[in-house]
């Protein structure tokens, strides 16, 4: 009996051990589709942080803790005016608002993880998002694959800003426009979702209404109120489709 137990057990790890090997590979292969990305996008603020006057381990310490691509960049201009507390509060919020909206859809999958939960939470990031939104998870840890493949990207994403900041010391940049380099990856990642998804209507209906505050607000302040309208219009759309399901 005792032998059958001590069987059952070694069996079980051996399952685990296989599963997590097989998530870590998974994941490391998933995430070279965002590798360059991020290294790129990370030399970039790197080299803007360096011409702005911060160091290596400014560059580091933002990469690290704060691993906001499109805040990254906006905080070197917070941090080189320098802004008000209030200000770098308010301009956080809109910028990031969009991992409200999406974060409260990975809720099922998420509260399901032991191990690194807040960690998966804190590098969810938008590439992280849309990998994880798409993959087939049979034969897959859970718990392994989301926190490797957020670690990985995250990994990238800090050689990137690292390696920039390096850059800017050794090599002369013209770094205008450099910071449009986020808003080009965030129109990847909609194409992307556009070809894999039928359904367009969510994407026109957002664009339609980021057009009409653009008109409406003006260039500075249309971020906000558009992302407001969006989630209001989504959700009534999900509603109208689950009534005529019903």
């Amino acid at each position: 009996m005792h032998l059958q137990i001590i069987s059952a057990q070694f069996y079980k790890k051996k399952d685990n051990i296989i599963s997590m090997n097989t998530s870590v590979k998974t994941a490391l292969k998933d995430s070279l589709v965002i590798m360059p990305g991020y290294i790129v996008l990370g030399i970039g603020f790197g080299v803007l942080m360096n011409a702005r006057g911060f160091g290596l381990l400014h560059s580091f310490q933002m990469a690290l803790f704060i691993y906001a691509g499109s805040m990254q960049y906006v905080g070197v201009e917070l941090l080189a005016l320098p802004a008000t507390y209030l200000n770098t509060f308010i301009m956080t919020i809109m910028v990031n608002i969009r991992h409200l909206f999406y974060g409260i859809g990975m809720l099922s999958r998420y509260k399901v993880l032991k191990k690194h939960r807040i960690y998966d939470i804190f590098a969810l990031t938008d590439e992280t998002f849309s990998i994880v939104c798409n993959k087939n998870m049979k034969g897959l840890s859970r718990q392994d694959y989301y926190f490797c493949l957020s670690l990985f990207n995250h990994l990238y994403w800090i050689t990137g800003c690292v390696l920039g900041n390096v850059l800017g010391d050794i090599l002369p940049f013209d770094y205008t426009g450099i910071e449009f380099s986020m808003t080009v990856l965030f129109i990847v990642i909609v194409v992307d979702q556009w070809e894999k998804n039928d359904d367009h209507l969510p994407v026109l209906l957002s664009f339609a209404i980021s057009i009409l505050c653009l008109a409406y607000f003006g260039r500075d302040n249309f971020l906000l109120p558009s992302m407001v309208f969006i989630i209001v219009m989504l959700y009534l759309l999900r509603m109208i489709r689950g009534a005529d399901h019903a």
